[in-house]
């Protein structure tokens, strides 16, 4: 398989920025020859697991706080266990000079209202416990979905764009009720600093309605869209979190590999060929799907499919920091992991479906889509 145009991959990757070693423009980095001690939450499992093993390998930190409702894998770390909504979380930061909070909910099968709860309400309580703590530093990561989807995006968005997005897609209701907190709590808590970490499409382990796209017998192209895909692999999510925790990064900061891939690339990279559809049978559909409950994703999650939001990444770059992966190579490895699945609307299909999905091609599944929202159709008259 042929890899796109270098020349054209080259013009795009110069909006990219350039790399500037050393301090930040506001001197922010590390204070000289301070050890800081680092909390973590959610960090028995997905990229609070992958953190805290880095942090406590690093000679940059003094030691690792993990907090979790379960004891994780890391025995080097000190470990509280408990609910992050919990009050008594304040004296567990006690000592600690930074949190990192990613104990965060975003699956696609869970109730909204229960991972609103458990979101908002942990990140409420996290930088409340770590003003009254002491705590000087709290690092959150929200998504570059914040930003939203939407057809007059600038390509790339610079880090201090507006926050556009909409609560119609998945999770990202919380996701901007998350940033609000984080603009509130240094006014609310003078002497705390919130700085904030935005990846693109994260990928490696990640179970997202983005990630479930490339599970799809055809990948889904919305007539007259211009998608743009610009991935993160967990890997570089976390080196960026330590650059965070280490402060030597500041603010509001986007995560993800350098460039973009325009969804012709994808395609090619992939050999997964497209199903295009009008933009009112597409959106209608996922729509109806969505409200009678035969798919998680509702039809919100199709815009970051269909419209740019891809971003510069340029203040993590000032402070002297580079992805280690490429767009091309992380599609690689989310076309390894999710070998095997199948996915309809963003509903796993069992391996009888699947196998009459694959078999049939696009039409088939365009009119699988339409059966099954005839049949539940049905289902209600009878009830």
């Amino acid at each position: 398989m042929s890899s796109p145009d270098p020349t054209v991959r080259a013009a795009r990757n110069a909006a990219a920025p350039t790399e500037k070693a050393g301090r930040t423009e506001d001197g922010t980095t590390q204070r000289p020859g301070r050890r800081p001690v680092v909390a973590v939450t959610g960090a028995a499992f997905g990229v609070g697991e992958l953190l805290t093993r880095a942090l406590v390998a690093s000679d940059e930190v003094k030691q690792v706080v993990a907090i979790d409702e379960r004891r994780g894998d890391v025995p080097e770390a000190h470990w509280h266990l408990l609910d992050v909504r919990d009050p008594a979380i304040a004296e567990k930061l006690r000592g600690a000079d930074v949190v990192v909070h990613l104990a965060l909910d975003l699956d696609l099968e869970t109730d909204a209202a229960a991972r609103t709860a458990y979101n908002v309400r942990g990140t409420q309580t996290v930088l409340t416990a770590a003003a009254a703590a002491g705590v000087h530093r709290v690092v959150l990561c929200t998504s570059a979905m914040v930003y939203g989807a939407l057809p007059d995006n600038d390509v790339p968005l610079a880090e201090d764009a507006e926050l556009r997005a909409t609560a119609d897609a998945t999770g990202v209701g919380d996701l901007l009720e998350i940033e609000h907190l984080a603009r509130r709590a240094p006014r609310a808590h003078p002497g705390l600093n919130v700085t904030v970490l935005r990846p693109t499409v994260l990928v490696g382990g990640t179970d997202t309605a983005l990630t479930r796209y490339f599970e799809s017998p055809r990948l889904l192209v919305v007539a007259g869209s211009r998608p743009a895909w610009q991935f993160c692999h967990v890997d570089d999510l976390v080196s960026a979190l330590e650059y965070a925790a280490l402060e030597k990064v500041d603010g509001e900061l986007a995560v993800g590999c350098d460039g973009w891939l325009e969804q012709e690339e994808v395609e090619e990279l992939s050999g997964i060929r497209r199903m295009e559809l009008p933009s009112s049978v597409a959106l209608g559909a996922a729509a109806r799907l969505h409200r009678i409950g035969l798919t998680p994703s509702p039809a919100g999650d199709l815009a970051y499919t269909m419209h740019p939001w891809v971003v510069s990444g340029s203040r993590l770059h000032e402070a002297g920091w580079r992805p280690r992966w490429t767009n091309e190579d992380v599609l690689a490895e989310l076309l390894e992991e999710v070998a095997g699945r199948h996915t309809l609307a963003g509903r796993r299909l069992g391996r009888k479906d699947a196998t009459a999905a694959g078999a049939a091609g696009a039409t088939v599944a365009l009119l699988g889509t339409a059966a099954l929202v005839r049949r539940a159709r049905k289902a209600r008259r009878r009830i």
